[in-house]
């Protein structure tokens, strides 16, 4: 009878060890990203042509982040270009910014968010800012025909 029990024992250790280990690997996917970039611009344009640019963020972390989206250029361009754009992104509530502005010649310009620590825009002013990686920026050509 005690070899029985010390082998059930020996199973019941293996399987609880096993469970543990799958568990753990399952629930650790790597590190959850910030942002998420869906970036929508066109790449020609007619001289004075009026072009929208849509920016789509999406975070993985479960806390909110308080973000500022703008954009900075080789040319100066007025309008909504120039606006900067704050706001609430959290895990379940995508969202996205809007730029309309007309392109005089061919220009390079980025797009630039910003994740800041600013009061009354996420509720209960409940939101994070990351020891690393508070920018992040992406580059953009659109060429005049």
């Amino acid at each position: 009878m005690q070899g029985f029990s010390f082998t059930f024992s020996a199973a019941t250790l293996f399987l609880v060890l096993c469970l543990q280990l799958g568990i753990n690997k399952g629930q650790d996917d790597g590190p959850r990203r910030p942002l998420l970039f869906d970036l929508k611009v066109p790449s020609t344009a007619a001289a004075n042509e009026e072009i929208t640019v849509a920016l789509k963020l999406q975070t993985q972390y479960r806390e909110c982040l308080v973000i500022k989206t703008y954009l900075v250029s080789n040319l100066p361009i007025g309008g909504s270009f120039a606006y900067v754009q704050t706001g609430c992104l959290c895990n379940d509530h995508p969202t996205t910014f809007y730029w309309d502005f007309d392109v005089p010649e061919t220009i390079d310009f980025a797009v630039v968010v910003d994740i800041v620590k600013e009061k009354g825009i996420c509720p209960n002013d409940v939101a994070v800012v990351p020891i690393t990686g508070d920018r992040y920026v992406t580059y953009h050509t659109v060429y005049v025909n």
